[in-house]
């Protein structure tokens, strides 16, 4: 279980091989144009809307991870304990945006952790926000910072669990609000949890996946990506 282990991602990717906790950058600097009418009522303008039905985020496989795109979806396999991937759609930065996905999971363990990630800093992968939850109804949302251990903003510094997560489902819409000082976890539709930090007020946006500390299995795909701005 990850209940009550901090892990340092930081130092966690210095020791691990090049691709290792790597931020796997998309091709294009340009997001996917939009119509407007694809904006969901009551939300703000749409910054971008992507299905996965073709390449726009950052690809790769090595000895530690995979991340392919594969039926219409992008997946995401990690075959080493305790290892974190990610990947960004461009090189865009962003600020004050809601963000959903759809997260299939494919047969993973329960401490599997996965979400979003928003305001990766410019220039240093290591800085950034990420929303994380597992099937196992845990959830956190964090501060990751260059040479430092990542700091959980939620429930003292530790993993929390929410009766609101179902409890290994097949799928998960992960959502989160970044910006305003604000920042919010939202599974299936229900706010999980909100915390006030303004360290990081723009930046790149992305997903990732976390294996578990003692299950060296991870295997979700991602769909149905959105990113709206805040009002």
């Amino acid at each position: 279980m990850k209940s009550n282990i901090k892990v340092i991602l930081t130092v966690a990717c210095l020791a691990l091989a090049t691709l290792a906790c790597a931020a796997v950058t998309g091709g294009s600097n340009t997001p996917t144009p939009v119509a407007p009418t694809e904006a969901q009522p009551g939300t703000g303008a749409v910054l971008l809307i992507d299905d996965f039905s073709s390449a726009q985020w950052g690809t790769g496989t090595d000895a530690d991870s995979s991340v392919e795109y594969a039926s219409e979806a992008l997946q995401m396999i990690v075959f080493t304990k305790n290892h974190f991937i990610r990947s960004r759609p461009d090189n865009q930065d962003y600020q004050n945006v809601h963000m959903e996905v759809t997260v299939i999971n494919n047969d993973t363990d329960s401490t599997t952790a996965f979400g979003l990630m928003c305001n990766q800093q410019a220039g240093d992968d290591s800085s950034f926000y990420y929303f994380a939850m597992t099937p196992a109804g845990q959830y956190a949302i964090a501060k990751a910072a260059a040479g430092q251990t990542d700091v959980f903003l939620t429930n003292n510094d530790e993993w929390a669990s929410s009766e609101l997560i179902s409890k290994d489902a097949s799928s998960y819409r992960v959502g989160a609000d970044c910006g305003n000082g604000n920042l919010t976890l939202y599974v299936d539709g229900q706010q999980i949890a909100s915390v006030p930090d303004s360290s990081y007020t723009n930046g790149g946006v992305g997903v990732f996946t976390w294996s578990g500390e003692e299950v060296a299995s991870a295997n979700v795909s991602f769909d149905d990506f959105a990113m709206t701005e805040l009002p």
